[in-house]
This record gives C-alpha cells, sequence and structure tokens, in this order.
C-alpha cells in the first residue's frame, strides 16, 4: 500500500460520488461502490461487477479496503463462538457470538485492549495500543452475522458493545459504527437491537443524551459503595458514584430509556446486605434494571463467586423493592469468550 492511498470505508457516500465525478465518471458509481461495502460486505474491487475494469482500476490506484480477518475461531460446548479478529496492522482483537433460542446476539470490540484498570476483567491487563476504526467494529458484526447465518440459520438479531475496550472512550468512531449498522442502507438493524455498556464514564454518558444515541445503555456498577468500587475498578475515582448517578439521570431525562446495570457479586466483596441495601438505593434514582451476572474466573486469585445465598439475597431485595433483575448465565466459559475473559492470549503485546 502507498502513502497515497486510502481506506476506502473512511469516505462518505457523498464523497464516493465526488470522487467519481472528479474522474469525468458518473458520480451515481459512488453509491454502486457504497452499497458493495456496507450493503454486501465487499472486501476486493475487483468482485464490484457493476463496475467497468477501468472503474475498478482506477479504485485500485488511490484506495484499498483494510478489512479484518479472521485469524483462529474458537466453539464452545454451548454453541458461542469467539473469534480471534486480526486487524490491518496484525493487532488482534476477540468478538464473540452468542446464541440462545431464538436470538444471535454478537459482542464486539471497541479498543485493542483496554484503558481502564477493573481487577476483576482479563482485558483490563492488556495494555491499549489504539481505538478500533468504525470499519473494524461494522467488519465484527457482519463477520458474526455471516456465522450466525451458516451455523444457526438465522441472522444476527442483537448486538452489545461488550468486548475489549471502553466504548465511550472511542465515542466518535462507536457511533460513526453504529450509524452505519442501524443504516437502511447497510445492514440495518434497529438501535434498540444494540447496547452500549459504559463502566461509568459520566461526562460520556452525558454527550450520549445530548447527541440523542437511541441505542441501550449498560453500566458496569458492581458496587454502590464508593470504597468498594473504587477497590475494584481503580478508575472510578475519577468518576465518582454522585457524578454518575447524575450522568444517568441526565440520560434518563433526556432519552426517556432506562439504564441496566451490569453487577457481579463477589464472595468477600460484595455479598454483603449493606451492599445490596446501597444498589437498591441507587437504583430508585432513576427507572433501572439489574443483570446479576455470573462471574467469569480470570488469573485473579481474590474474585471468586458468591454463594447461592448471597444471589438470592441480591435477587429477593430488589424484587422485594419493584426492581427488574435477572440472572444472566455465563457462556462459552470454556472457550474464555464469556464476559471479563477476553484477553488476547495470542495477541502481540507492543
Amino acid at each position: 500500500m502507498s502513502t497515497a492511498q486510502k481506506d476506502i470505508r473512511a469516505l462518505t457516500k457523498e464523497e464516493l460520488k465526488d470522487f467519481f465525478a472528479t474522474h469525468n465518471e458518473a458520480p451515481f458509481r459512488g453509491s454502486q461502490v457504497y452499497e458493495w461495502l456496507w450493503n454486501k460486505a465487499c472486501y476486493d474491487f475487483d468482485d464490484m461487477t457493476n463496475l467497468s475494469k477501468d472503474q475498478r482500476a482506477l479504485l485500485r490506484k488511490h484506495f484499498v479496503i483494510n478489512h479484518v480477518e479472521v485469524s483462529s475461531l474458537q466453539r464452545s460446548k454451548d454453541g458461542t463462538i469467539k473469534n480471534a479478529i486480526r486487524l490491518h496492522d496484525n493487532l488482534i482483537v476477540e468478538s464473540v457470538l452468542i446464541p440462545v433460542k431464538q436470538r444471535t446476539t454478537a459482542c464486539v470490540s471497541s479498543q485493542v485492549g483496554c484503558s481502564l484498570d477493573c481487577e476483576f476483567c482479563a482485558t483490563a491487563s492488556l495494555k491499549r495500543m489504539r481505538n478500533l476504526n468504525p470499519d473494524e467494529i461494522v467488519d465484527q458484526v457482519t463477520t458474526i452475522n455471516q456465522q450466525s447465518l451458516l451455523y444457526f440459520d438465522r441472522p444476527l438479531s442483537n448486538i452489545v458493545f461488550m468486548g475489549m475496550g471502553e466504548p465511550l472512550m472511542n465515542y466518535n468512531n462507536v457511533m460513526k459504527a453504529v450509524d452505519k449498522i442501524t443504516d437502511p442502507e447497510t445492514i440495518g438493524m434497529s438501535p434498540k437491537r444494540i447496547t452500549i455498556s459504559t463502566s461509568g464514564v459520566s461526562k460520556m454518558i452525558k454527550k450520549m443524551a445530548d447527541d440523542q444515541v437511541r441505542c441501550n445503555l449498560a453500566v458496569s456498577l458492581h458496587s454502590a459503595i464508593e470504597e468498594v468500587r473504587n477497590k475494584i475498578m481503580p478508575f472510578t475515582r475519577k468518576f465518582p458514584l454522585e457524578e454518575l448517578k447524575e450522568a444517568i439521570a441526565y440520560w434518563y431525562e433526556k432519552t426517556g430509556s432506562r439504564v441496566t446495570y451490569e453487577y457481579v457479586v463477589w464472595k468477600g466483596i460484595n455479598d454483603q446486605q449493606e451492599d445490596v441495601n446501597a444498589l437498591v438505593d441507587f437504583c430508585k434514582t432513576t427507572p433501572s434494571k439489574v443483570n446479576l451476572i455470573e462471574y467469569n474466573p480470570t488469573d485473579n486469585p481474590h474474585f471468586l463467586q458468591a454463594d447461592t445465598a448471597a444471589l438470592n439475597r441480591y435477587i429477593n431485595t430488589l424484587e422485594r423493592n419493584r426492581i427488574p433483575v435477572t440472572v444472566r448465565r455465563s457462556r462459552g466459559k470454556d472457550i474464555d469468550a464469556a464476559c471479563g475473559q477476553l484477553a488476547n492470549k495470542k495477541a502481540p503485546t507492543a
């Protein structure tokens, strides 16, 4: 690739049309190329068969398509598929296909590594190498959709930004990817089938609200007691709970969409009644629901799954206070594909 070439998928449809016009070609060719790139997931100019050979040569001269490739694929006994996705610069991220009954969910990454320091998460042990571009995010979705059709005979139904990285620290690229995913001329998925999960970057939650983002919002909370939360998620000292609470209230006021709190209960860390009471108080600030997540062991011996009694304490207290609660059982644990386990064990470290 020469320095003069750029990734064609960085161009808008209008920019593609302008490109053809400036090269004495019909502008509508830009719309055709846009469809090939985003609706048909075409990665080779030679496959754009409604363009002439000269037009395809023109594209090759000026552009490249830096598409991703599946470096390796692992299948869990429960049907979950984990992909090691190789980027054009040979860095690796992981994405996961999660099949349940009539639904298939794509768990996608937004960064190579992670810039946060959550003690319980394997991804946090990785250095953040860079943000993913919008097309690299969309490619993960396209790849998982193809796998869903191949292995389960149904298209992808949901997307969660719960893979590697903090989505709100790659805000612009994530939102551009969401625009592509929800565009009727490309994938056309409803934004209500997309969930953006954050560890609690308050100012960016407010920006989502101001931008009227129509996706669902999930917040990895794990404790509503400041001292406990700061210990297990040290970066949250910059985003205190009161600030987070205010941001979520702002989100609800602007969008009318309730937040989901993602919450793992660990033995000896947040499994007491005072922890439950703090969560209930936090949830009452704005309409919300709670996902209690089964813990997936990593290499940190300090975090152990709480016993059933502790989990039931949460469920009973939340239900008594009319706060919707579900228990999310982990999938793909046998291939390190479950929440908190994505660690790029074969990825380059520098």
